[in-house]
């Protein structure tokens, strides 16, 4: 006995496709007399029609595998399919590490850790390729800070060593002008 009608008019109850509904196989008599929408509310009511339930379409192998993925499984030369330029542009790496670079540069400028003769250096210095990282531009920073902070203090000591030998200096002609005043007399 064929339900096709029964079937036809129970999806259009339930508002699904055809291939949802089912039918009570023990009770295809009954169901074969239904041949209204009525009849086939009733149907339903009743339990003998039901609409089944959506299939399952799990993600759950998807997020295990993107899960291997993040910690670098599945990534060897025979699953790339773009050149290595396709898949992580030069330039993206270029603009993030000039960013990276230029935002320290500028948290040290603000902070007052370097002036802006320095930051121009370093910056220009960004540009031109010269620091890979962020850590080797930190530890240039420091290391032309020390030698600033060496030069300082060499050309202070400089200048106080000038000072003291123009006071000697001032203090022997003194002495030489007042022995040549004493033998004068």
């Amino acid at each position: 006995m064929s339900a096709k009608l029964q079937k036809r008019l129970a999806a259009d109850v339930k508002k699904c496709g055809r291939n949802r509904i089912w039918l009570d196989p023990n009770e295809a008599n009954e169901i074969s007399m239904a041949n209204s929408r009525f009849n086939v509310r009733k149907l339903i009511k009743d339990g003998l029609i039901i609409r089944k339930a959506v299939k399952m379409h799990s993600r759950s192998r998807v997020r295990k595998n993107l899960e291997a993925k993040r910690k670098g499984r599945h990534t060897g030369i025979g699953k790339r399919r773009g050149t290595r330029e396709a898949r992580m542009p030069t330039k993206v790496l270029w603009m993030r590490r000039q960013r990276v670079l230029r935002r320290l540069l500028r948290k040290y400028r603000q902070s007052k850790k370097i002036d802006k003769h320095i930051y121009h250096y370093f910056y220009r210095h960004a540009k031109g390729n010269a620091y890979k990282n962020k850590r080797v531009l930190v530890e240039a920073i420091h290391k032309m800070k020390a030698e600033k902070t060496k030069a300082k203090a060499l050309a202070e000591q400089q200048e106080a060593r000038k000072e003291k030998a123009k006071l000697l200096k001032a203090r022997k002609a003194q002495k030489l002008e007042d022995r040549l005043r004493a033998e004068g007399k």
